[in-house]
């Protein structure tokens, strides 16, 4: 059965109340539902966390090395910032998905750029909370070569 780590970054927690027009009335909750109904599918095992904390989100990466078999990560608005991020999942040798449910190369121009994507086998961006079943599925279907 495959682990995957799915982490989400800040403000995330605030989904539903947060700019609805952008990102929809779903919550955090409803998503981590619909993930847990989606790896059940897949006979997968997730383990779903969201911190507002760079750190922490670090230190989740480092210590699920060996322990995982892919990496499912919206990292929010660290993705535009955050080396140590990229520097923590840069050490994991198994798939790494970036999700965002809006698409941010088509919204300001300092969200344009990505920590995560150089590091990511596929991203699934502006497609809400279904970009987290794609990056599930993703992840069921990966060979590795």
């Amino acid at each position: 059965m495959k682990k995957i780590l799915i982490l989400n970054g800040p403000n995330l927690n605030m989904l539903g109340k947060r700019e609805p027009e952008l990102y929809g009335h779903q919550t955090l909750k409803d998503i981590e539902k619909l993930c847990a109904d989606t790896a059940r599918r897949y006979q997968m095992k997730i383990d779903f966390r969201q911190s507002n904390h760079e750190g922490e989100l670090v230190t989740w990466i480092q210590n699920m090395m060996g322990k995982v078999d892919g990496i499912i990560i919206n990292a929010a608005a660290y993705t535009h910032t955050s080396l140590a991020i990229h520097d923590a999942l840069k050490l994991h040798q198994i798939p790494i998905v970036e999700v965002h449910l809006t698409n941010p190369k088509e919204r300001e121009s300092f969200r344009h750029h990505s920590y995560i994507e150089p590091l990511a086998a596929i991203c699934f961006a502006g497609l809400k909370s279904e970009g987290y079943v794609k990056a599930l599925e993703f992840l069921h279907n990966f060979k590795k070569a």
